[in-house]
């Protein structure tokens, strides 16, 4: 007997918790549907405001390498009345880096590669100063006197453009 009354009272506690977890309402259901698409929206407007804001740091100078070897790369410019050379720019084999930032202020600029064991890959006539490490050297002259080196850079016509990109090609 106090079997059968477990069992009842099991089946009547079955059926209050039942009763416990009701379907949500029609009006519930579309309020949960009309918020979903609502925040995909919300999400994908904010990755488009993200990647545009990337797009817009672009680089205004960059260097490509469609060579076959590893080149490094220091690029020259005027800065405010007097020359400025800056290097070491490391790029591989079908890549580019970006040397300058901000949009071209000078319609010259000055390229100098070399290749991974310090030697010339395109000389160039103008002679500024570089270093064997990272360096921001003002002043083109008297390299060797202030502890530098003197390399032949080429001279780059951007033709007054804001944004140029350069493509080191492999020679025959």
């Amino acid at each position: 007997m106090d079997l059968q009354k477990n069992i009842a009272s099991g089946k009547a506690l079955a059926k209050t918790r039942l009763s416990q977890h009701r379907r949500p309402s029609y009006a519930a259901v579309m309020v949960h549907a009309l918020t979903l698409p609502r925040l995909l929206c919300r999400a994908l407007v904010a990755v488009v405001f993200l990647t545009l804001a990337a797009t817009t740091a672009r680089a205004e100078f960059a260097v490509c390498n469609q060579s076959f070897d590893v080149v490094n790369v220091a690029i020259g410019q005027d800065v405010a009345g007097d020359f400025q050379t800056e290097g070491w720019w490391t790029i591989g084999p079908n890549q580019c880096a970006n040397v300058i930032k901000d949009e071209l202020t000078s319609r010259y600029i000055y390229i100098y590669a070399q290749d991974v064991f310090g030697q010339p890959i395109m000389p160039g006539t103008t002679q500024m100063c570089i270093s064997p490490r990272k360096f921001t050297i003002r002043g083109i002259t008297e390299c060797w006197a202030r502890g530098h080196v003197a390399a032949g850079f080429i001279e780059v016509d951007t033709q007054k453009t804001q944004r140029w990109s350069l493509f080191l090609a492999a020679t025959p």
